[in-house]
């Protein structure tokens, strides 16, 4: 299969750290790319379920593959937002999207949100 990039959503993430077995196809000769936002919501949700410690943990364990949001992602975002807006999409996930389709890589997600939607790996 070789190695492949994803952009990995707050969703993904949490799955992966929850044992979601339909995500260990992710977890192997995968390269990821997320960004800090994506992980401040992964911190916050793994604060509120599980403390401290263990959001702390995984936050440092993923910050290493958080990448720059440039300004043109961010208009770029907005605009795709504005398009879609009666999906009620969250600006981060709007952003790695955006991220996704301008690196033309997968966008790896469950949020039911981006099911139909091009240039998406949807896993449930």
């Amino acid at each position: 299969m070789g190695i492949k990039t994803f952009f990995f959503d707050t969703y993904a993430l949490f799955e992966i750290i929850e044992g979601n077995n339909n995500y260990k196809p992710y977890l192997k000769d995968v390269v990821i790319v997320t960004t800090k936002l994506n992980l401040m919501e992964l911190h916050y949700g793994l604060f509120l379920k599980y403390g401290k410690e263990v959001a702390n943990k995984y936050y440092n364990k993923f910050v290493v593959f958080a990448i720059d949001i440039d300004d043109e992602v961010i208009k770029i975002a907005n605009e795709f937002k504005a398009e879609l807006r009666k999906r009620k999409l969250s600006y981060i996930d709007c952003i790695g999207y955006t991220i996704a389709r301008i690196n033309n890589i997968k966008f790896l997600t469950g949020d039911q949100q981006f099911f139909d939607l091009d240039n998406v790996e949807y896993v449930k």
